[in-house]
């Protein structure tokens, strides 16, 4: 996906990195995740509990005593903007509101002072770890694979997996301008701007609520930035190419270049800055959004984990290897909103997201180890109780709504309390996908409530914000991405 000019500068970088960790021991933590499936929330909870010593019973350290100190410093990298913890958290707990999503990227420093585990250990200074939390976008994650493509093959993959399944009626209208298009015909900027806004508008129509499909490149179609307007932001595929090269002045020239420029601006420099310097990795997944909105949103989801794994290389760094290179050895790959679940489906939703992993490794050939699955909620929105209906005692969860949630044609105002049954995921994985491949019509989990939930009420004395955030399975996430480092 890189030349050897590209190379050498990951080399100087990670170089950089790895002499400064000399002195400050440091890990870089990578947190993406598909649409709304909760990053922002998951950096605000993680750096919240461990700055206010929230119950992280499944974190060893924490657990055990050895953790002394925790606090927040200046990040190390001055052209990034810094994650806006304070006002994410105000919003979480003072305001009861889920914060904004993540629009670009973004990075946070804290700084853990610690006591070895071992004898050995702690005969030298009390040990000290920087983790830089590095937030960044899912749908630009899905775009490293655009590295690899030239703009013929983007064209054909792209309008192929456009005309499967709903992705055709989506992009009716996109089909339409492209008609009346001609690749050969010389190079127009409204007819270059009117195929660019079709196609933007069929990948919005893709990812909105009602169909929540993934897999949706170029990422930066979806959230320009300053980039808006651009023309490297105003290109789209066209089809049926013919062999050869493009006509110069050409349509096809044209966004072919435009297509090359946002591979050189946009996504290499993502790829060079950011994401060859990571060193563990959490993608969070909202499963629940994908099996309520059915089988084909399940199979998107599932090719979209296919090409953020095959991003990733995992595997262990050799000490003198990683001052040159660096492999992302530990991935975690969370289902979000556990708490819209009563915990008898938390290992059917835990299972159905390993089976989702295991087959996204599988379709791309690779293995899964240094791979961990597991089903969380940052933020635990509901608590959990049982009501009987007819003699028998359902398992339910209780929380608030957010305003204008439906169920069964009840429409929530987002102030009062609500009791909701949310039904159970399918205890077997396989009949779950088997039902998926058989093209069945009817629903993957026909009792399965899903709504929105307000996040909860947590009283603070005084008005502080200082009180641990409830989570659910957030301290093994912790545990798994950078225990060992504290160890």
């Amino acid at each position: 996906m890189t030349n050897l000019a590209d190379d050498a500068l990951i080399a100087l970088d990670n170089l950089g990195d790895r002499a400064a960790s000399l002195v400050n021991p440091t890990i870089r933590l990578g947190v993406t995740g598909l649409s709304r499936a909760g990053k922002t929330v998951f950096i605000s909870s993680l750096v919240h509990n461990l700055l206010n010593g929230g119950r992280l019973p499944l974190f060893e350290p924490m657990r055990s005593g050895r953790i002394s100190r925790v606090r927040l410093e200046p990040q190390p990298d001055d052209a990034v903007p810094r994650f806006q913890y304070e006002d994410h958290v105000r919003a979480l707990v003072g305001e009861r509101v889920w914060p904004d999503s993540t629009r670009a990227i973004s990075q946070l420093r804290i700084t853990l002072d610690y006591e070895s585990a071992s004898g050995w250990g702690r005969l030298w200074s009390p040990g000290r770890l920087s983790v830089d939390v590095i937030d960044y976008p899912g749908e630009w994650l899905l775009d490293l694979p655009l590295l690899a493509q030239d703009f013929r093959t983007f064209s054909e993959t792209t309008i192929a997996l456009a005309q499967t399944g709903i992705r055709r009626v989506l992009s009716a209208e996109w089909f339409s301008a492209m008609a009346l298009s001609d690749a050969r015909a010389p190079a127009d900027e409204a007819d270059a701007r009117r195929l660019a806004q079709a196609f933007t508008a069929y990948l919005k129509a893709c990812k909105s609520d009602e169909r929540s499909l993934s897999t949706l490149p170029p990422g930066r179609f979806l959230m320009p930035g300053d980039l808006e307007g651009s023309p490297a932001l105003t290109f789209a595929p066209l089809p049926k190419l013919p062999e050869g090269r493009a006509p110069k002045g050409s349509l096809w020239a044209m966004m072919e270049r435009r297509y090359e420029a946002y591979k050189a601006h946009v996504v290499k420099p993502f790829f060079r800055e950011h994401f060859a310097r990571l060193d563990r990795q959490i993608v969070l997944i909202d499963a629940l959004q994908a099996v309520n909105r059915g089988a084909e949103a399940v199979q998107d989801l599932e090719r979209a984990l296919g090409d953020v794994m095959a991003c990733f290389r995992p595997g262990a760094n050799g000490f003198l290897s990683s001052f040159l290179t660096r492999r992302i050895d530990r991935v975690v790959v969370a289902a979000t909103k556990a708490d819209h679940l009563h915990h008898e489906s938390h290992p059917h939703l835990e299972a159905l997201t390993r089976r989702l992993v295991d087959r996204a490794i599988n379709r791309i050939g690779l293995s899964g180890a240094g791979v961990e699955v597991m089903a969380l909620a940052s933020v635990r929105a509901t608590r959990e109780a049982t009501v009987k209906q007819d003699g028998t005692t359902l398992p339910v969860i209780v929380g608030t709504p957010i305003a204008g949630e439906c169920i069964d044609g009840e429409t929530f105002d987002g102030k009062r309390k609500t009791a909701i049954f949310p039904g159970d995921l399918p205890e077997n994985p396989d009949s779950f996908f088997q039902a998926i491949e058989s093209n069945s019509e009817e629903p993957l989990a026909p009792t399965l409530n899903f709504v929105r939930f307000r996040p909860p009420e947590m009283e603070a004395p005084g008005g502080e914000l200082r009180l641990a955030i409830p989570h659910i399975r957030l301290d093994r996430a912790m545990q798994y991405l950078i225990g060992d480092r504290l160890a």
